[in-house]
């Protein structure tokens, strides 16, 4: 049986077409990790949490497909942006009494 050619599509990678397999994974270079996280503005920080809040997390990520470390900065960045939204109104709310 002739192997067929899958499309290099966003689609094909994410989907696991084009592999998945760890025994094709290495680890980008320091540099390269210095550089995806500058143009990403990310930054490592070190937190300790409970476990079962860690496994759960697993667990969600899992079912979802993604990684459990960007699931986990996704929910701070949905929490962030709503206190933000509430911080707002608190504070219009609090200009329109003064008046």
């Amino acid at each position: 049986m002739k192997a067929r050619k899958i499309e290099s599509t966003p689609e094909a990678w994410e989907d696991g077409r084009l592999g998945r397999d760890a025994a094709h994974a290495k680890a980008a270079p320091q540099e390269m990790q210095a550089l995806v996280d500058e143009s990403l503005g990310l930054q490592m920080i070190s937190i300790r949490l409970q476990k079962d809040l860690i496994e759960d997390y697993k667990k969600i990520a899992d079912f979802r497909g993604v990684g459990y470390q960007p699931l986990m900065r996704d929910a701070l960045k949905r929490f962030v942006d709503a206190e933000f939204k509430k911080m707002a109104l608190e504070y219009a709310n609090l200009k329109a009494v003064k008046k």
